[in-house]
């Protein structure tokens, strides 16, 4: 009896409807091990890119707090006050100078006679008629 057991057992192990069911479920372990992968990759991806936009947002952060610190700041209180409202520090003098397109004493200076001058003027005397005039 012990025989025919054995035998059973061997045709069972050695039909071709076992090693067909054998080898899908090989295939299926495979699939599935190919899919756990694949997924294991994206979620890699998924953790750089976060991981990248985590480092951006904390550079950003940090610029942030810097504008923030320097906003919080007395220079720049006192340089928007003096800059946007002409605003002026107590005891201090202001010397005002005229912009260059307004008024150019480089050229067309009138001389005595009444013409005008298409000479360009030195340095030296741009300065003279500065302070005599």
């Amino acid at each position: 009896m012990n025989q025919t057991k054995q035998s059973t057992f061997e045709r069972v192990i050695l039909s071709r409807w076992f090693l067909f069911l054998l080898f899908i479920i090989a295939v299926m372990v495979a699939i599935g091990y190919a899919r756990a992968y694949y997924e294991d990759y994206q979620v890699r991806q998924e953790v750089q890119a976060l991981q990248n936009e985590v480092n951006k947002l904390e550079k950003k952060k940090f610029t942030s707090l810097e504008l923030l610190n320097y906003v919080k700041s007395d220079a720049f209180v006192e340089e928007k006050a003096r800059v946007e409202f002409n605003l002026k520090k107590p005891g201090e003098n202001i010397l005002v100078m005229p912009n260059s397109d307004s008024h150019q004493p480089t050229r067309g200076v009138t001389s005595t006679h009444g013409h005008v001058d298409d000479q360009p003027l030195s340095n030296i005397k741009k300065w003279w008629y500065y302070f005599i005039q």
